[in-house]
């Protein structure tokens, strides 16, 4: 056999691999698509059905006129749009720093960042509720933003410093050489060659922070409340409600997939970054 037909065959193995593994993602959420569109009476059949016998959107009525699902959906994405905004606010300048200007301290910086990754959420549930009391921030969507920019920073100041360490120290260097000051070199010449980096590391803290579940459980109850709490919450006389459930779940999964296809160049782009550095 010749080498073009072994690439030929080894192009169709590593796609079909490629689709396989794509298709193992997608099929638990194509399954909770067709759950949402079954009604009522056939979304617990036995046997069970992966496609529905009749499309019905009374679970997307039912979720859509529910009292306390919009209000949830709302402060999930207020919650998740501030805690992204923070963490980049914090996390990009202290990135570069930590990568443009290693010192001892820096390294120790990002090492403890790396550290606190690697803390069980559920054994900081505690304290945080205790912090949260003592300010009056229970309830309330301030300190569930503040929560959640505990977890998201590290992670964002992790993905920014490995964008950070792409871009050459000359940049800067030339801008400070044509009279900018440290900052205006930061802001005006490195900043807009970090704009995939940016954006992959917002995707991720915005992610983090729309489907964060355990924090939400702890820290609010009415006020503040997320769409995750009341998702799970979906309840009937027979049990648990899957149909409105899924159907939520679905609703809930929207913003995601749209920051997503909006960002595709950037994250792309972000992917790539480095990846030539001459």
């Amino acid at each position: 056999m010749t080498d073009a037909g072994n690439r030929d065959i080894g192009k169709v193995l590593i796609n079909a691999f490629a689709l396989l593994l794509v298709l193992s993602y997608a099929l638990p959420y194509v399954y909770l698509l067709m759950t949402s569109l079954k009604p009522a009476a056939d979304v617990q059949q036995i046997p069970p059905s992966f496609f529905p016998d009749r499309i019905s959107l009374e679970n997307f009525g039912e979720v859509l006129g529910s009292a306390t699902l919009p209000s949830a959906f709302a402060n999930s994405l207020i919650t998740a749009v501030l805690t992204t905004l923070l963490s980049l606010v914090l996390a990009v300048p202290a990135a570069y720093v930590a990568a443009q200007y290693r010192r001892r301290i820096t390294v120790l910086f990002l090492l403890f960042a790396l550290v606190t990754r690697m803390v069980p959420a559920v054994s900081l549930g505690v304290p945080l509720f205790q912090l949260l009391k003592t300010l009056g921030l229970l309830d309330t969507t301030t300190g569930l933003v503040l929560a959640h920019t505990s977890t998201a920073v590290p992670l964002a100041l992790l993905l920014m410093a490995a964008f950070f360490e792409g871009v050459p120290r000359e940049l800067e260097e030339a801008a400070r050489m044509d009279g900018c000051t440290r900052f205006q070199a930061f802001v005006k010449v490195v900043l807009p060659v970090m704009k995939s980096g940016i954006a992959i590391t917002a995707l991720f803290s915005f992610i983090a922070s729309w489907n964060e579940f355990l924090y939400a459980l702890l820290l609010t109850s009415e006020n503040s409340k997320t769409a995750p709490i009341v998702i799970a919450e979906y309840n009937s006389v027979y049990g648990l409600a899957w149909g409105p459930m899924t159907a939520a779940a679905v609703l809930y999964s929207l913003p995601v997939i749209i920051v997503t296809l909006a960002l595709q160049k950037q994250i792309i782009g972000g992917l790539t970054f480095g990846a030539v550095k001459g």
